[in-house]
């Protein structure tokens, strides 16, 4: 009797803790792929955080490591501290732009053993950072340099101990903390590892840590150097590596995935599900917002624009549809900011609601995200009959058709506004143009194909040998 496929489903910062487009992919892989098991390693901030999801029944298992808190293992015994040591070094001081040197070094490290102790707590450690103060920094104190040092690798240490699920697959949903323990078993047990990436972990990371008050200097651009590092480990490494559209997958290829294991596979929806809404038409204008109340979907310059739009449609009613419960402080800000506009009994804040029920009603769906992959919010608006008006941000502008009546660059309120005033203004011309986008929703954004698509990788990388650069 054959044996049901495995795979160690790797994540970091998302499912099943955090709803949104990532967390929802995960969710129907899941639940689509029935016959293949599944055990689920997610990388968290913080310990005992409520789930968001249900698992399905092909979870057979879920372990969540806590990336800021200190693990209980025994420190490694059998650790050639030395040799490790020298690994690394040799690792981080090659000008090769292979990874080969770091998958030797991981090769080295035991699972579920802390090693980094006997690391740090070596003389000729102290001499490389000593020396790499000197190089870099001379002008701040060792102290400064050594528990910035300390912060960004003490994480790398912390997930490199960790014990992983036994699996045939390791298939991670991002660079970042989760590829690299992905890498990590491939290294250590022989197994393939699966990358899919929707948005792009390390400029996620560069943009949150160049606006962080808390990083700044030669800190802050160690942080982002070791993200970047991490990443390209992770390109290097994968087996397979997939992408939600093209430019990514040509960024994919920059940072050393080969052009022979780089695969597009776009997202999809639930068609049924979407184009099944009943559109009821309500008196006024409706204008929606769809997404986490959190800064990387600008939600503070949505309200911008619904204050520009109501002064110019005293009908118009505005909608922010989504959770607020995973920034409050953030949430606090733009309830404020919309007070202070004057748009009290114009805008709601839903909180977490079924978007089915607001789909019916909108006349234009707004994307203010500063930064977003493929997103599944706009190919849902077109299925239920919604047009959108969005940033021009990931792959939307090429989901948009490059037309400027709909796309606005990052922050450009007006803009914004002026692509729902032409929607209102040009209803007919706008219900083709509506058509056309639900027409190729149907085409190529059909979830059955994705799930068709991964049942067909999983089968490819058990098949294939593992890579080797």
């Amino acid at each position: 009797m054959k044996t049901s496929l495995r795979v160690c489903l790797i994540s970091e910062g998302s499912y099943p803790f955090i709803t949104g487009g990532v967390s929802a992919w995960i969710q129907d892989l899941l639940v689509g792929l029935p016959e293949i098991q599944f055990v689920l390693f997610t990388i968290s901030p913080t310990a005992n955080q409520p789930l968001r999801y249900t698992l399905p029944p092909n979870v057979l298992d879920h372990k969540d490591f806590v990336l800021t808190e200190p693990q209980v293992q025994e420190e490694a015994a059998d650790v050639d501290s030395q040799k490790l040591l020298s690994k690394i070094l040799a690792a981080h001081r090659s000008q090769e732009s292979s990874a080969r040197p770091w998958m030797e070094f991981l090769s080295l490290i035991p699972e579920g053993q802390s090693f980094e102790s006997s690391l740090t707590h070596q003389s000729s450690s102290w001499a490389f950072l000593e020396d790499e103060n000197k190089a870099k920094n001379p002008i701040y104190p060792f102290a400064d340099y050594f528990w910035a040092w300390k912060g960004t690798h003490g994480m790398i240490f912390s997930v490199l101990s960790a014990q992983l699920p036994q699996a045939d697959i390791y298939h991670s949903v991002s660079t970042g903390f989760a590829g690299l323990v992905a890498l990590a078993a491939k290294v250590r047990r022989k197994k393939p590892f699966l990358l899919t990436e929707h948005g792009l972990y390390h400029k996620e990371r560069e943009m949150e840590i160049r606006k962080a008050n808390f990083v700044q200097g030669y800190q802050r651009d160690m942080w982002i150097k070791i993200y970047g590092k991490i990443s390209e480990l992770c390109y290097r490494g994968a087996d397979l590596a997939t992408s939600l559209f093209e430019e990514n997958r040509r960024h994919q290829l920059s940072m050393g995935v080969a052009p022979e294991r780089a695969v597009v596979v776009p997202n999809g929806i639930d068609l049924e599900r979407f184009s099944g809404v009943v559109r009821q038409k309500r008196e006024g204008f409706h204008v929606g917002l769809v997404g986490r109340i959190v800064p990387i979907k600008d939600v503070k310059t949505f309200l911008v624009t619904c204050k520009i739009l109501s002064e110019q449609y005293p009908d118009a009613h505005f909608w922010a549809i989504g959770p607020t419960d995973e920034d409050e402080p953030y949430y606090q800000e733009c309830v404020r900011l919309s007070d202070s506009l004057g748009l009290v009994g114009k805008l709601e804040f839903t909180g977490r609601q079924n978007v089915l029920d607001y789909y019916a009603f909108l006349d234009v769906m707004l994307l203010t995200s500063v930064r977003e992959a493929q997103p599944l919010v706009i190919l849902e608006a077109w299925c239920a009959g919604v047009p959108v008006v969005s940033t021009r941000v990931g792959n939307v502008a090429e989901m948009l058709d490059y037309d400027d009546r709909f796309l606005a660059a990052s922050k450009d309120a007006a803009g914004l506004a002026q692509g729902v005033v032409w929607i209102r203004e040009h209803p007919e011309e706008s219900a083709q143009i509506l058509e056309a986008f639900r027409h190729k929703t149907f085409n190529f954004y059909d979830k059955r194909l994705v799930l068709e698509n991964f049942r067909k990788l999983y089968d490819r990388v058990q098949k294939e040998p593992l890579w080797q650069e």
